[in-house]
């Protein structure tokens, strides 16, 4: 569904069923999943040419859809090293689309869930170098992993190895800035898709103990928005408000 809102053509007809009801339920989703999309390639550019950052851990990478962060990564940094990592066997089958790499740097793949965070350590230790700085990307994440499931305690574990001066990228649904996400909620998990939005309280809590980078946590629209890309999508017409964007997103360092 993700790759049919953002115009992708790996998608399938349930999948576009599925987006053609929620779509009924909030008509700017399509904004909203477009801006979360651009908010994680400005902020692998902020890391990249800021931070000097050149490792990056993306888990729920989702359906290849270019440019991917690899992409981005290795046009500002080609020495960038990208480990992806998600659950779905339908990604798996896509992720020759993931390994494509600059001489320079690598690519890596592992099908793992996010509730198994040593696995995907495990396996990202043997391409990323944990001494070094490393970039963990969570975006448009966390609102599939129910309360049950500890979603706070799991970044903590995944972020607990990563030196000093790494970084947390994260965005995550909210019903805050438009109350009918919550109606989108629902009609996900009516077809077996777990999707809970949560308050930009529930949200701060991800970045505990680490330092915000400017401007903190806001709409994904108005996240550093003059770090847009050529390879980025054209500018939609007009001025997307932040009531269009449905995610609270926020960059932090770790001291």
């Amino acid at each position: 569904m993700y790759d049919y809102f953002l115009g992708g053509k790996t998608n399938y007809e349930v999948d576009r069923k599925a987006a053609a009801v929620a779509l009924g339920a909030l008509p700017n989703i399509m904004v909203a999943a477009r801006q979360n999309r651009e908010f994680m390639h400005r902020a692998v550019r902020l890391l990249a040419r800021e931070h000097g950052l050149t490792q990056f851990l993306d888990i729920g990478t989702g359906i290849p859809t270019s440019p991917n962060l690899h992409q981005v990564a290795q046009r500002e940094r080609p020495e960038a090293r990208v480990v992806y990592s998600d659950n779905d066997p339908i990604v798996l089958t896509y992720a020759r689309a993931l390994m494509s790499s600059t001489p320079e740097g690598a690519t890596d793949y592992i099908e793992a869930d996010v509730r198994q965070p040593h696995v995907i350590l495990e396996h990202a230790r043997r391409r990323l170098d944990f001494t070094r700085p490393v970039a963990l990307s969570l975006v448009a994440l966390l609102h599939f992993v129910p309360d049950e499931d500890g979603p706070h305690a799991l970044v903590r574990e995944l972020l607990a190895p990563l030196p000093p001066g790494s970084a947390l990228v994260l965005s995550h649904g909210t019903a805050d800035l438009e109350p009918d996400a919550e109606e989108v909620a629902r009609i996900y998990r009516e077809r077996g898709i777990t999707l809970h939005v949560r308050t930009r309280t529930a949200v701060e809590r991800f970045f505990d103990g680490l330092r915000l980078v400017e401007p903190g946590i806001v709409a994904s629209c108005d996240w550093r928005p003059e770090y847009i890309g050529e390879d980025d999508l054209p500018a939609l017409p007009g001025s997307v408000t932040p009531e269009q964007s449905c995610v609270w997103a926020g960059v932090a360092l770790k001291p």
